[in-house]
């Protein structure tokens, strides 16, 4: 309570805090989850722009979530409580947002167009899966085990035993993943070392961020 009513008289030094704990927090629970945010939000503005462009203002509006339905001239919201909102000239914003669960959230200001956040899809599947069957669908069975086999670093003839491969294939495999950006490939004494670049070991953990502690 003590620190809720130093906050409350707008204290520098309480107020210093707040912002500390505000940026720690982002940090620690969205910052290393950005990418996969904008990704979702990015794909809900492009499938918006496509409806915009194929069917205009009609098609854009009726190609929202189902939450949301267009019944022209209203656009109809599930909402925790029954209100009308008028434009009244004003236009509408229309904002996706990747934390809006369930209902959308109306902002209004009598000087400002009114916003519409609604949620975007969200995947049925864990956003951060453990590489299946897909990581060799998606770079074929040998080279994929090839990314496995690399772990925390290997040379090439580790590779090779690792992976089941001649060093011939190992060496083309590593290759290949190093101009794909997911092996650096380093020279160590009279051997090669290869290790996993960010977006390599992104890719192993089915695009989970690295911890760090």
């Amino acid at each position: 309570r003590a620190r809720l009513d130093a906050l409350r008289e707008g204290g520098a030094a309480p107020l210093g805090r707040l912002v500390d704990a505000l940026r720690d927090y982002h940090r620690a629970a969205v910052q290393p989850y950005w990418p996969h945010i904008q990704s979702a939000v990015g794909a809900d503005r492009a499938v918006r722009g496509r409806a915009l462009l194929d069917g205009g203002t009609d098609a854009l509006l009726a190609s929202l979530p189902p939450v949301i339905r267009w019944r022209a001239p209203v656009l109809e919201a599930d909402y925790p409580v029954d209100r009308d909102l008028r434009l009244d000239g004003r236009g509408l914003l229309l904002q996706p947002s990747f934390f809006c669960r369930g209902t959308p959230v109306v902002l209004r200001d009598p000087l400002l167009p009114p916003v519409l956040v609604y949620p975007v899809a969200h995947p049925v599947a864990p956003a951060f899966a453990e590489p299946g069957p897909w990581l060799g669908r998606l770079l074929g069975q040998t080279r994929s085990t090839v990314l496995r086999a690399i772990g925390d670093g290997c040379t090439t003839s580790e590779l090779a035993r690792r992976a089941g491969v001649s060093l011939a294939s190992a060496s083309q495999h590593a290759c290949v993943l190093r101009e794909a950006g997911l092996v650096h490939t380093l020279r160590h004494g009279g051997s090669v070392l290869h290790t996993l670049t960010p977006l390599g070991g992104s890719l192993l953990r089915g695009g989970a961020p690295l911890a760090v502690s």
